[in-house]
């Protein structure tokens, strides 16, 4: 038998509880590593992924910048891609990640830009 991560635990204990609460809402899913964060908008009953940003796209990638304004910025662009697709309702997965820093910071980002969650 497979021991499963402490981390793997929280991401899977979280997506559970998220789930059962929010049915008709897309799901935002982030992922950071030290250097670059990604971010989409996930519908979990056709199981595609409807918009999506990531600091390794070349716009972003060309400008020098800090990590926590590279989520800033992330944040920006995803709400923008959401609207222009008629996305304004969603849930906020933040996987195995605790919520501060730059996860907390995205999300406030996301919500100034009008996306309800």
């Amino acid at each position: 038998m497979k021991k499963i991560s402490n981390k793997t635990k929280r991401k899977l204990r979280n997506r559970k509880k998220l789930k059962s609460v929010n049915i008709n809402r897309y799901r935002v899913s982030i992922t950071k590593s030290l250097n670059n964060i990604s971010a989409q908008i996930i519908d979990d009953k056709q199981k595609k992924t409807l918009v999506s940003a990531s600091s390794i796209e070349k716009e972003i990638k060309q400008k020098k910048i800090k990590k926590i304004e590279k989520s800033n910025l992330i944040g920006e662009i995803l709400a923008k891609r959401a609207k222009e697709k008629n996305i304004n309702e969603v849930y906020f997965d933040r996987g195995a990640y605790k919520y501060h820093g730059r996860v907390k910071l995205f999300a406030e980002t996301l919500r100034k830009n009008g996306l309800k969650f």
